[in-house]
């Protein structure tokens, strides 16, 4: 019986001084941060989603849009480097086949040629 008095007494103050160390001591910061901060590998991810999404809506527009979050002036060669990544480190075919299809759609956007209104 003493046993299992001394468990859970070691058991509580163990969690008290857990949960003291991390919410007094030592606690969570948070940062306020955008995707164009990411790491290569974390970008080509976030690519990758953007390629799934337009896969499904084909909302090419919509895709730019995620793209540009990324911080790239022009989302076809932020792509095409994406693709470049994800060969290197052995992505999924189906993957590459997504990107390359975002790719592809992104190049063939054509501008707006109508005259702004004065």
């Amino acid at each position: 019986m003493l046993r299992w008095l001394y468990f859970f007494l070691a058991a509580s103050l163990g969690l008290g001084l857990g949960l003291y160390y991390g919410w007094v001591v030592s606690p969570v910061e948070f940062y306020d941060t955008s995707p164009d901060t990411l790491l290569m590998d974390y970008k080509v991810d976030y690519m990758l989603m953007t390629a799934e999404a337009f896969a499904r809506d084909d909302d090419i527009l919509e895709a730019r849009r995620s793209l540009a979050m990324l911080g790239s002036e022009n989302p076809a060669e932020a792509v095409q480097e994406g693709i470049e990544f994800a060969v290197s480190v052995g992505y999924a075919l189906e993957d590459l086949a997504l990107l390359r299809d975002l790719g592809e759609a992104l190049l063939l956007i054509v501008p707006d040629l109508e005259p702004e209104a004065q």
